[in-house]
């Protein structure tokens, strides 16, 4: 009797030739062990190699960053008007008397274009010109982790995969010694420390070598990345290479591409205790660089992340995401974003001033958001609650319109109103910049054929791109 049953030999027969398809479709620069004979080009031209995802995580309040609000600032205290919240999902609030919250900073003009941002934001402000900021975006979802998923996979249900995972599958990756999909998390002041789950960097039902890594700030930057005491890296070499030749006889018999993944993943963990110490050492970068970040080195901060983002572009990771935690307030907004704002406002200048002068700018895509926004109605007098109607984001680097403002949400901040733009829309942008039509962008799952992008229609938002 066969090792392989009918049922396996079908189902797997079925994965492989999903995975040949799409990369056929794709030809992503992997080894050519990975790449099909035949292998076309991209959809189109691509404008960007890679995307660094900064993701604050807890929601930012749009009022207090990117999207100022005059009408609300006149109806501070004042009853929240019942046209806008009746018959509207709504996180905290239910059956409190919601009031208005007038921003709690003063907005200015920055750069030639006259990008409007809050005061607070005075380094950022000095690459105004470079960022498009999209003041129309709303969501799905109403709490955090639904609203996480949703983002980061296009869809509230859990299990499928991230949009790294997604670009990774479909591009692979330029570098040999390091993941193609990279996770940085930090954590500062203020707000409330949400929890950041895993299972928003996992590949889903997409081969598991294509899920992001997490590089940890201190200790091993991987768990168990150092060889044992005594262990030579040649003896380390001849261990990988023995069990990939098991893994490799076991698999020419059951074909699993698990096992593959397996045989993957070894070599890449043997291939990263030798690139990863070096990527992780900033004491290598002059202080000028270190002064321009911000950071006095490997300290885990979120402009360390930041410095580190740009080093691992430079090695060629396709898929970059910081998490910053803590941006959910609410109560004491006013104290507490003045924190968070510190804390990321030189950093993101920096990152952006430091791909330009290595040459990265214009082949990457930087984007920064949350999850969603901010209630304009109060919270506790002083907090503001989840907001999915209407929410900023910016994004910069190749193939966008820098020193443009774009859509916006109705007088008091709470519904996006005029160029709106859908979380698919975004994912669909991205995907475009990357060269990767999002509609034929799909793997069959569960009989449906699973994309970023979603079911319901999605557009690349063509108006931002240069």
């Amino acid at each position: 009797m066969s090792l392989i049953q009918r049922r396996v030999f079908l189902g797997r027969t079925t994965r492989g030739l999903g995975a040949l398809a799409l990369s056929h479709l794709l030809n992503p620069k992997l080894s050519a062990a990975e790449t099909p004979k035949g292998a076309v080009k991209l959809h189109h031209t691509p404008k960007i190699k890679r995307v660094i995802w900064l993701c604050m995580a807890g929601g930012p309040s749009h009022l207090e960053t990117f999207d100022y609000r005059p009408k609300l600032a006149e109806m501070d205290g004042k009853p929240m008007p019942e046209s806008f919240t009746k018959g509207q999902p709504i996180a905290q609030l239910q059956g409190q008397q919601l009031k208005c919250l007038a921003p709690q900073y003063k907005f200015q003009k920055f750069g030639k274009s006259g990008q409007e941002m809050c005061e607070l934001f005075p380094h950022l402000g000095e690459v105004a010109d470079d960022i498009c900021i999209v003041r129309s975006l709303h969501t799905e979802a109403i709490n955090h982790d639904p609203a996480h998923t949703f983002i980061n996979t296009g869809t509230t249900i859990s299990g499928r995969p991230s949009m790294g995972s997604w670009i990774t599958y479909g591009l692979g990756s330029e570098t040999k010694d390091l993941p193609g999909f990279v996770v940085l998390t930090s954590q500062g002041r203020g707000g409330q420390n949400q929890p950041i789950s895993s299972r928003q960097w996992h590949s889903g039902f997409l081969p598991s070598q294509f899920q992001g890594v997490n590089l940890r700030s201190k200790g091993d930057p991987v768990l168990y990345l150092s060889s044992p005491a005594g262990v030579s890296r040649d003896q380390q070499r001849d261990a990988v290479s023995a069990i990939q030749n098991l893994n490799t006889l076991h698999n020419g018999v059951v074909d699993d591409p698990e096992i593959a993944t397996r045989i993957k993943q070894y070599e890449m963990a043997f291939q990263m205790q030798a690139s990863v110490p070096g990527l992780m050492d900033l004491a290598k970068e002059d202080k000028k660089t270190l002064d321009l970040y911000g950071t006095k080195g490997s300290d885990g901060t979120f402009a360390a992340n930041c410095l580190l983002a740009r080093r691992l572009a430079e090695r060629g990771v396709r898929f970059i995401q910081l998490y910053h935690r803590d941006w959910d307030h609410h109560g004491g907004i006013k104290n507490d974003i003045k924190l968070k704002i510190e804390e990321v406002d030189r950093p993101l200048m920096a990152l952006i001033r430091d791909l330009k002068d290595k040459g990265l700018f214009d082949s990457t895509l930087v984007v920064w958001g949350g999850e969603f926004g901010r209630t304009p109605m109060s919270q506790g007098g002083s907090g503001r609650d989840h907001h999915m109607k209407g929410f900023s984001m910016w994004l910069a680097g190749g193939g966008i319109k820098g020193g443009l403002t774009y859509g916006s949400t109705d007088d008091l901040g709470y519904n996006a109103v005029e160029d709106v733009v859908s979380v698919h829309d975004l994912h669909a942008t991205m995907l475009h910049l990357l060269g990767i039509n999002h509609e034929r962008f799909t793997v069959k799952f569960q009989g449906l054929d699973a994309k970023l992008s979603g079911v319901e229609p999605a557009r690349v938002v063509k108006e931002i791109l240069v």
